[in-house]
């Protein structure tokens, strides 16, 4: 139990998928295909094998694509209705933007206080409750 409080915030595999890919109910291109991953999608990695990644979304849905899709960068996605990014880890900071539910940010870095720093895609960068975000 020890160990287990003392790994780290980020200790699941987290990437995102590099460019719009098809996603499949088995690890085979002769599998059936289920939908196709928007580039950026940030996804949970769960198991690899032979050149395919089976993967978590944030919906909890598990599905496998081919690994050559998938990317180290790190993104998220907004869980929230309307998640509000500031311009320093506090509440009380300046509003730098709001994002809506399903946008995908930029993952830069973890902050304290249970805040992320992260940039949308038109450049803006701030920070974000950890809570309102899937994918760390």
């Amino acid at each position: 139990m020890a160990l287990a409080a003392s790994l780290p915030a980020w200790a699941l595999d987290y990437r995102s998928v590099a460019e719009a890919a098809p996603m499949y109910d088995a690890p085979s291109t002769k599998s059936k295909p289920l939908f196709v991953a928007l580039a950026g999608t940030p996804v949970e990695l769960v198991v690899s094998l032979d050149g395919w990644s089976k993967v978590r979304d944030s919906r909890g849905d598990l599905t496998w694509i081919e690994k050559k899709y998938l990317a180290e960068k790190r993104n998220v996605i907004v869980r929230f209705d309307r998640a509000q990014v500031r311009a320093a880890a506090d509440d009380k900071a300046a509003l730098v933007f709001e994002a809506e539910r399903d946008v995908v940010l930029e993952l830069l870095e973890a902050a304290s206080g249970g805040w992320v720093r992260v940039r949308h895609r038109d450049g803006q960068s701030g920070f974000i409750k950890a809570p309102q975000v899937w994918g760390l």
